[in-house]
C-alpha cells in the first residue's frame, strides 16, 4: 500500500529518493488529479443513489467544456459498463439504512473513478470485505479493462487462484525489498529455480507468502533441515529476519532483475532530472461556483436523506422547550419571578451551547471523503467548507432556536415575556448568535481530529468552564481581578447579558408603591435589600443598562464566530492530506 501511494503520488515524498517516470518521462505535477485511484474503505456517500454519486463525480472532475448531455452519457456507459444497472437508482447505503451489496458498493468507487476515463487505474486492496465471489467479479471487471487498454496497478492481499492467473506483472515485497518484479504466470518458475518448490494444489499466492514468512512446509528440503537444526527460538527468529534480504540478492542476481535495470539504464538522465515534480499541486477542472454549487446541493441531499439527526434534534428541542416553558410556566413580577426569569435565560443559553455539540462530527464523520476527493481535485478547501456552512450548519442551528424562542417565550408569565416584537426577535437572534458561535466553537476545535470521542471532551470541558463566567453561578463583579478577564472568552455570557437586558429593563419587581411608602400590591419583605427594577438587579450584576450594551454581546459574538470559523478553516487547510 506504501508503494502504491507513493506511485499514485498520494504520499508525502519528504524522506523519499528516487524517480517516478511513466513511459520515461517525469510524472506530471497534477498526476493525482488525472489518474485513477480506489482507496481501501469505500469513499462514497451512502445517503445517494449510485447514479447521484457519478453524476457528483462527472460534474466536478469532467471540465465545463463537456455538455451536460455528454456528462450524463458517460454516466449512463459506466453504470452499463460495471453491471450497475439494476440498482443505479438505489441508495448507496449507511450504517442506518440498508443499500446497495458490497461488490455493488466497490464497483461504484471504481465508476467514480473511471469517470474521467484516466489512462492509469490504481487500486489498494480492492477485495477487501468482499466475499470470494465478488472479490473474483471485480477482479474480472478490472481484467477487461486492462484488456482494453488501460493500465491497472493494485495491491492485493492472498487472493485465490482463480484471481491469481488474472495478473498480468507480479511485485513482491517483504521489509521494504523487492523479491520478485515480473510476468505472474513466470512467478513459479522463477522460486523454484531459487530452490522453493510450491506443493500440488497449493495457491501460488499461498506459497509466495509462505516463502517470505519463511514457512519450513513451503520450502526446499535443505532449508527445513537447516531449521530443524536450529538450537534455539532466538536462532530460528534471526534465521526469518533475514530471509527476505537473503531473497532480495537473489532476485538482484536474476535475469528479471537484470532486464529491468536495462530498460532503466536506457532512460536518458535528463528525463531524471526533471522528474522532481511540485508534489502538492492539484488542478480543477471547474470554478468555484460551480464548485459550490454541486458541493452544497450533495450536502443538502445528504441532510434530508439522513433525517435521524435533523429531525432527531428538531423533536428534542420542541419536547425541550415545552418542559422549559412547563416549569417557568406564568411568571409573575416579584422576588421569585425575577429569580425565574433569569433561571430560564441560563437555561437557555446553556442549552443553545450543549446542542452545538453534536456539530463536532460535521468534519469528523467525512474526513476520509473529504481528503480523497481533495486530492483527487474534486473541489477546493473553502467550497467543501462553505457548503457544509451553507446547506448543513445554518439549518440545523437556526431551526432548532427559532422553535425554542417561539415556545418557550409565550408560555412564561402571564401573557409571554415582554409583549412586544422587539422584544421577541431579539431573544430569538440572541439564541441564534449563541447557538452559531457556539457551534463555531466546536468546530474550530474538532476540525482535523479522527476521533470524535477525544474532540466531544475537549468542547465540553470548554463549555464547562465558560458556564462558570455565564453570571448565575457566580456574581462577576465578585472574582478576583486576575481570574476575572476570562469572562470575556464565556459564549453564555454574551447570550445571558443581551437576554437579560432585554427582558428585565422597564419591569418592576416590588409593586407599586404610593405616596405614603406602602405597597399597595403586595407586601416585599426586606425590600432594602431587593432589587426592585430590573436596572437595579443588572446593576447589581455589573451590567451596564443601555441599548449600545445590549448590541456590544451580538457583535462579541458575531467576532468570536468569525474568529473561531477561521480557526476551523486554517485547521482544515493545514490538516495532513497525505499519508
Amino acid at each position: 500500500s506504501s508503494l502504491l501511494d507513493i506511485l499514485a503520488a498520494r504520499k508525502d515524498p519528504h524522506g523519499l529518493s528516487g524517480d517516478i517516470l511513466i513511459n520515461g518521462a517525469p510524472q506530471p505535477a497534477n498526476f493525482k488529479c488525472t489518474s485513477g485511484y480506489v482507496v481501501q474503505d469505500d469513499v462514497v456517500m451512502g445517503t445517494l443513489t449510485v447514479r447521484e454519486n457519478l453524476k457528483f463525480s462527472a460534474a466536478l472532475r469532467l471540465p465545463k467544456s463537456v455538455t451536460e448531455q455528454e456528462k450524463d452519457e458517460r454516466v449512463n456507459q459506466i453504470i452499463k459498463e460495471l453491471g450497475l444497472s439494476k440498482v443505479a437508482d438505489s441508495k448507496v447505503g449507511t450504517q442506518f439504512s440498508r443499500g446497495v451489496s458490497g461488490g455493488e458498493r466497490k464497483r461504484t468507487n471504481i465508476g467514480m473513478e473511471l469517470i474521467t476515463d484516466p489512462a492509469i487505474l490504481f487500486l489498494d486492496e480492492p477485495t477487501t470485505g468482499l466475499d470470494a465471489s465478488t472479490a473474483n467479479a471485480v477482479l474480472l471487471l478490472l481484467k477487461r479493462m486492462a484488456q482494453q487498454g488501460r493500465t491497472i496497478i493494485f495491491s492485493i492481499h492472498q487472493p485465490r487462484y482463480s484471481i491469481f492467473r488474472l495478473f498480468d506483472n507480479l511485485t513482491l515485497l517483504a521489509a521494504g525489498r523487492v523479491l520478485f518484479h515480473g510476468p505472474a504466470q513466470e512467478a513459479l518458475q522463477y522460486f523454484q529455480a531459487i530452490g522453493y518448490q510450491c506443493e500440488p494444489y497449493n495457491n501460488p499466492a499461498d506459497f509466495f507468502l509462505d516463502v517470505i514468512n519463511g514457512d519450513s512446509t513451503a520450502v526446499a528440503v535443505g532449508k527445513i533441515k537447516e531449521t530443524e537444526s536450529a538450537e534455539s527460538t532466538k536462532g530460528y527468529t534471526e534465521h526469518n529476519s533475514s530471509l527476505a534480504e537473503k531473497l532480495a540478492e537473489k532476485y538482484c542476481s536474476s535475469a528479471y532483475y537484470q532486464e529491468t535495470k536495462a530498460t532503466l539504464e536506457r532512460i536518458p538522465l535528463g528525463h531524471q532530472k526533471k522528474s522532481k515534480a511540485i508534489f502538492r499541486q492539484i488542478t480543477y477542472a471547474n470554478s468555484f461556483l460551480h464548485q459550490l454549487r454541486w458541493v452544497s446541493q450533495r450536502t443538502f441531499k445528504n441532510l434530508v436523506g439522513s433525517p435521524q439527526a435533523s429531525i432527531a434534534q428538531v423533536c428534542v428541542t420542541t419536547l425541550l422547550g415545552l418542559v422549559v416553558g412547563a416549569i417557568f410556566f406564568g411568571l409573575e413580577e416579584d422576588s421569585s419571578g425575577l429569580q425565574n426569569r433569569v433561571g430560564a435565560m441560563f437555561f437557555l443559553t446553556t442549552n443553545q451551547c450543549f446542542s452545538s455539540v453534536s456539530a463536532i462530527e460535521l468534519f469528523v464523520a467525512e474526513k476520509k471523503i473529504f481528503i480523497h476527493e481533495y486530492i483527487s481535485g474534486y473541489y477546493r478547501i473553502s467550497v467543501y467548507f462553505i457548503s457544509k456552512l451553507m446547506a448543513d450548519l445554518i439549518p440545523i442551528r437556526t431551526v432548532p432556536s427559532i422553535i425554542f424562542t417561539c415556545i418557550t417565550y409565550f408560555m412564561l408569565g402571564k401573557y409571554g415575556l415582554k409583549p412586544t416584537a422587539g422584544a421577541f426577535f431579539t431573544m430569538m437572534f440572541t439564541l441564534m448568535m449563541v447557538s452559531y458561535t457556539a457551534t463555531s466553537m466546536a468546530l474550530a476545535i474538532a476540525a482535523g481530529h479522527s476521533v470524535v470521542a477525544v474532540a466531544n471532551l475537549l468542547v465540553t470541558v470548554v463549555f464547562v468552564f465558560m458556564i462558570l463566567f455565564s453570571g448565575l453561578l457566580v456574581n462577576l463583579t465578585s472574582i478576583l481581578s486576575w481570574l476575572s478577564w476570562l469572562k470575556y472568552f464565556s459564549i453564555p455570557r454574551y447570550g445571558m447579558q443581551a437576554l437579560q437586558i432585554n427582558e428585565l429593563t422597564g419591569l418592576n419587581f416590588c409593586g407599586s408603591i404610593n405616596t405614603t411608602g406602602l405597597i399597595s400590591n403586595f407586601t416585599c419583605p426586606q425590600i432594602s435589600q431587593l432589587s426592585c427594577t430590573g436596572e437595579e438587579y443588572l446593576k447589581s450584576q455589573g451590567i451596564e443598562v443601555s441599548s449600545w450594551s445590549m448590541w456590544q454581546n451580538h457583535l462579541a459574538l458575531a467576532c468570536m464566530t468569525l474568529i473561531f470559523l477561521t480557526i476551523a478553516y486554517l485547521k482544515l487547510h493545514l490538516m495532513k492530506k497525505f499519508s
